[in-house]
């Protein structure tokens, strides 16, 4: 009876999920489009405290000073006063499965992972659901680009990014297969419902067995890849050629400084192009990142230390340790629907240290960076894609930051979504009630 009943109510929320309407994805910039007099957050650190910024044709024709300029106003069609309010490069948001997960506790709407260890020859873009009522409510925030990431198994399969706006993955689709991800073996492993029901963490005694297997398969695939025409075709071998050709980087899912430092000498001894992700003892190992030129995008701050002797608030100075040290890295959040917090997340690190516009840099251009997609977005940089918004507030401080327009490759950005609909139905139930 309890099961049918939790089916039951799984449809209704399929049901619910499906009447619910997206915004239509916005048409092509028709006209060109001036902001004025509002302050002009880069992305790499540079302000313009009262800037012109200018974009036609969905590219950045303008970004300057207001007050050291002679500006012809004939060239726009279209001003936008910006007064008082600040304009960001949109906010991009690496290692998340946005768009492959809609409700988490009902599984018809999962499709983020693919049954075995290893699976280079999966692509997520191809599963991006362009229609998920979840993107209305991340774009609203800010985040108008994100990388769509596979999950499960060792080798999960290749990442792409993606545009927060459009009708399908093939117009969502903005930088293809970039990355391959490895799952690197943990030291430790989680163990429940032990016979003295001592669960917890446990030294994961395969671990020196899992790597071996991991490194079995990239050596067999490496082999397979140098060969002109190899016969039988191998598709998960074929999946890997971009990986040893460095066309495609490799992303290392790792998070303790032992985890870390054996993915990287690794990639190293595989010859691969590396980025860690998770990182969290990424500030131990600073030397070996630095020197081997590899950049991490660090998973969730918010969250306990891992250590019982570390400080309480180490994962909140983590990022001001990695830029000190001259580490590249970016900012992620995990999950789905949480993107929403990633510009929040990213300003709490202020507090522990990291410079307000860095902290910027770490969820514009440093993201860029690391997915290569820098050459056009990232920055507010004349020839970029006037992929942008414009806000009330700090966009890193919660109290304050209202999106009040968007723009994807100067298409202007429906910031309507679910949410909203739903706290303007219900306060005007209770504003016809007097408040009560």
């Amino acid at each position: 009876m309890k099961k049918l009943i939790f089916i039951f109510i799984c449809n209704l929320l399929i049901i619910n999920i499906l009447a619910s309407q997206t915004p239509t994805p916005a048409a092509a910039q028709s006209e060109s489009i001036l902001i004025m007099n509002g302050t002009a957050h880069l992305g790499d650190g540079r302000v313009i405290e009262n800037a012109c910024i200018g974009f036609a044709e969905g590219k950045l024709t303008l970004v300057a000073d207001a007050r050291v300029i002679r500006l012809d106003m004939s060239k726009y069609k279209k001003v936008i006063d910006a007064t008082g309010k600040h304009v960001y490069p949109g906010l991009i948001a690496p290692n998340t499965p946005l768009g492959l997960v809609e409700v988490e506790a009902v599984r018809a709407t999962l499709d983020y992972t693919e049954i075995g260890d290893f699976n280079p020859s999966v692509r997520s873009i191809v599963a991006y659901n362009a229609d998920s009522y979840v993107l209305p409510t991340i774009r609203s925030n800010g985040v108008l680009l994100a990388q769509i990431v596979p999950q499960g198994g060792r080798l999960s399969g290749s990442s792409s990014v993606v545009e927060l706006d459009a009708w399908n993955w093939e117009d969502a689709a903005y930088s293809i297969d970039g990355a391959t991800h490895l799952r690197f073996p943990s030291i430790n492993t989680v163990v429940f419902d032990t016979p003295n029901n001592e669960g917890g963490l446990r030294k994961n005694d395969n671990f020196n067995k899992q790597i071996i297997e991991i490194e079995t398969f990239f050596r067999e695939a490496k082999a397979y890849s140098e060969k002109i025409n190899p016969m039988p075709r191998n598709l998960k071998f074929e999946a890997m050629r971009r990986v040893f050709t460095q066309k495609q980087s490799l992303f290392i899912h790792a998070n303790t400084a032992k985890e870390i430092t054996e993915g990287v000498n690794f990639g190293k001894k595989m010859g691969c192009k590396m980025v860690i992700v998770g990182g969290r003892d990424a500030w131990l190992v600073t030397d070996i990142l630095k020197s081997n030129g590899v950049a991490v995008v660090l998973e969730e701050t918010q969250s306990l230390p891992a250590r019982n002797d570390e400080d309480i608030d180490q994962p909140f100075k983590t990022p001001a340790l990695l830029k000190a040290a001259g580490v590249e890295f970016c900012m992620s959040v995990t999950g789905g629907w949480q993107q929403r917090n990633l510009p929040l997340m990213a300003g709490q690190s202020v507090a522990f240290g990291l410079d307000k516009e860095a902290a910027l840099e770490a969820i514009t251009a440093a993201t860029a960076r690391i997915l290569g997609i820098d050459k056009t977005v990232g920055t507010l940089d004349v020839g970029k894609d006037a992929t942008l918004f414009i806000a009330e507030g700090d966009i890193l401080d919660m109290r304050t930051s209202i999106v009040k327009q968007a723009f994807i490759r100067g298409k202007t950005i429906d910031l309507d979504n679910k949410q909203k609909q739903l706290y303007r139905k219900y306060k005007t139930k209770y504003d016809r009630l007097g408040g009560k």
